[in-house]
Parts: structure tokens; C-alpha cells; sequence
């Protein structure tokens, strides 16, 4: 083979590498490269090994998983920023709290069908993957057997049958871990099956990505979302305006202009959100974006994050400095969710 054509060959070659590794969506590389090791995002942080061996021995527990563009909004040195609280791994979590449960809200009990919970009249949660971006350390589900309680990948037959058989159903909610961890293809195929669903109304999304990897907000994305006969909402997960930079901004722009319904629900967390100042200043940033605030929930009692916790005394007292300082839509609804209620309880203030 002459030098010349051996050239083309080997160009052709590195043209087919590179157009592989460009079909790799970013959002997926940005969860392959979170942050897993608490010793690197101390060292991201700069902050001092003081904390290491109580982050390895918790990460044990519950595995440290934060992207980067999450960390990169953090404050480097300070040990409680927000955001790192809601991440970093710490020795509390290992503490046995009288009253916290390893399913405390009654998933399991709710199951109807395999990843299939039946809770509420008229909406059913679908547990569509165990996967998630950010390991929030107050996670309720942080113990939950996914890999037994949902459906293996594309085997949604079974829950979609529970689904069809039940005609007082209108509205499927997507869950996890979280489901936009899942492919735009095998979430397209799902959404296309719901809409075949007659008495379905709604379709909504329980998501962190928005906030957590932006760019997950692509275009495949909006085309199943938006473009079935379901009326399309996203709830969205913010605990703090700091989470809310403007690369989250813009993705949340495009969701709306695709005329995706935004709702946002918060945790109530010791040490990220727990002052009037803080929460106000999440509504007003939420409202400026064109999201709604929809709930703020005191802890799911869950073994390992009762560090977390504000008494409901003080849960009531911050909602009612919130209502002296915010209209009232822009007051989310504090709410706890109780094992066997009839839908989720709203705590009065």
C-alpha cells in the first residue's frame, strides 16, 4: 500500500474515534466523572483532611457521588457551605436515631407492581432506576433495594399493565434514584407507551439533573417530554439559591419555552436552608427562573441523616417569618410525608 493511501487510512481511523467519542452526550460524561472520593473533594475544596476518615467511613454507607460542575459552585474552604453539607459524607451518619427508619415512608408496603407505588388516589410513582446523579446525604431512598423493587431495564411491561388496569389513574410520576439518568431513547420508548394510555393526563418528572448537570436538558430530551398528548410537568429539586447559577437558568429556560410545567420541592435541612433569609431568597431566585415553589418537606425520618433534622416547632415558626416577607405564591406548601396517609400532610403554622 503506497505511503499516501496508508495516510488516508489511519486519517479515516482517528475521524471514525473521534466522531464515536463525540456521540457520547455530555451530560453522561459529566456522570461518569463525579466526584466518588471524599479525599478528592476535600482536596478540590482545599480543605483540610480533618474530615477524611469520617467521610471514607460514611461513604461506606451511602457512596459519595457529586459532579463537578455541582462542586465547582461550592465555596472552596469552607467546610459548611450548603451545598457541600448536602454531599460530603460524615461520621453522624453512622449513629443509630431511635425513630428513623431504613423505609420511612412506606415504599415498599406502597408497591402495586414492580416499581410501581401506589400511595395516592388518581397518581402512581414509577420507579424507573436506581441510578442518580448526586448522592444527597438526606436521601430517603438512600437504603432502598433498587435492584429488586423496580424494573430491569426496558421490562416496563408489568407496570404499565398495572396502569392500564386502573382507569382512576391520571397522572404517572417518573422517580428513582432519578429517571433523566436514564437515556432520552429508553425514556422516549416509556413516554410512548404512556401516551397510549387513555385515561393518563399527566406526566411528570421528579428530577435533580437540572440543577445538578445542567446540560442534561438537550433537545431528545424536550422532544419526549413535551411532545405527547400528556400534559408534561418537571419538579425539580433546589435546597438552596446557590444551586441555581445560570447554566442551570438557561436549561430551565429551554423547559419552559417548551411549555413544560416547573415546580421545585426543597428539604428542610439543619445547616443548608434552615432561615427565613435562605428559603426566602430560594423563592425569589426559583420565581425569577419561571419555577413555582411547590413544597418544602420536613426529613424523611431515614436511618443516617438525623443530623439533618429541624423540629416541626421550628419548621412552623420559619414558615410564618416566610409569609411575612413573601407573597403568598411564593410560600412553598411544608409538608411531612406520613406512611399510609391519604396524600402528603400539611404541617400548620
Amino acid at each position: 500500500m503506497r505511503a499516501s493511501a496508508v495516510g488516508a487510512t489511519a486519517q479515516r481511523a482517528m475521524i471514525t474515534r473521534i466522531d464515536a467519542v463525540r456521540q457520547i452526550p455530555g451530560w453522561q460524561t459529566a456522570l461518569q466523572q463525579a466526584i466518588s472520593d471524599p479525599a478528592e473533594l476535600l482536596q478540590v475544596l482545599r480543605l483540610d483532611d480533618q474530615w477524611l476518615d469520617a467521610a471514607r467511613r460514611a461513604a461506606r454507607l451511602f457512596p459519595l457521588r457529586a459532579p463537578r460542575d455541582y462542586v465547582a459552585r461550592m465555596r472552596p474552604g469552607d467546610a459548611h457551605d450548603p451545598l457541600l453539607r448536602q454531599v460530603l459524607p460524615l461520621g453522624a451518619e453512622w449513629d443509630q436515631t431511635p425513630g428513623y427508619a431504613h423505609d420511612p415512608v412506606g415504599d415498599l408496603d406502597a408497591m402495586a407492581a414492580p416499581g410501581v407505588l401506589h400511595k395516592y388516589h388518581g397518581r402512581v410513582l414509577l420507579v424507573t432506576t436506581g441510578a442518580c446523579a448526586i448522592h444527597c446525604r438526606y436521601c430517603f431512598r438512600r437504603h432502598f433495594p433498587y435492584t429488586t423493587a423496580n424494573p430491569a431495564a426496558g421490562q416496563w411491561r408489568g407496570a404499565l399493565d398495572y396502569i392500564e388496569s386502573d382507569s382512576s389513574i391520571g397522572e404517572v410520576i417518573l422517580s428513582g434514584g432519578d429517571p433523566l439518568s436514564l437515556t432520552d431513547a429508553r425514556l422516549a420508548a416509556l413516554a410512548e407507551q404512556l401516551n397510549t394510555i387513555a385515561h393518563l393526563k399527566r406526566l411528570r418528572v421528579h428530577t435533580r439533573l437540572p440543577v445538578v448537570i445542567p446540560e442534561r436538558i438537550t433537545s431528545d430530551l424536550l422532544a419526549w417530554l413535551s411532545g405527547g398528548r400528556l400534559q408534561a410537568v418537571m419538579v425539580i429539586h433546589a435546597n438552596h439559591a446557590q444551586e441555581l447559577d445560570d447554566r442551570v437558568a438557561a436549561a430551565l429556560a429551554r423547559l419552559r419555552d417548551a411549555g413544560v410545567t416547573l415546580l421545585n420541592q426543597s428539604v428542610l435541612l439543619r445547616g443548608v436552608n434552615d432561615s427565613v433569609e435562605v428559603l426566602a431568597a430560594l423563592s425569589e431566585r426559583l420565581f425569577a427562573l419561571g419555577v413555582l415553589p411547590y413544597y418544602l418537606h420536613l426529613l424523611d425520618r431515614v436511618q443516617g441523616a438525623a443530623h439533618f433534622d429541624v423540629p416541626e416547632s421550628e419548621a412552623a415558626a420559619l414558615m410564618s417569618g416566610l409569609n411575612a416577607c413573601l407573597p403568598g405564591f411564593l410560600v412553598p406548601k411544608l409538608v411531612r410525608e406520613i406512611f399510609g396517609a391519604s396524600g402528603k400532610s400539611l404541617i400548620s403554622y
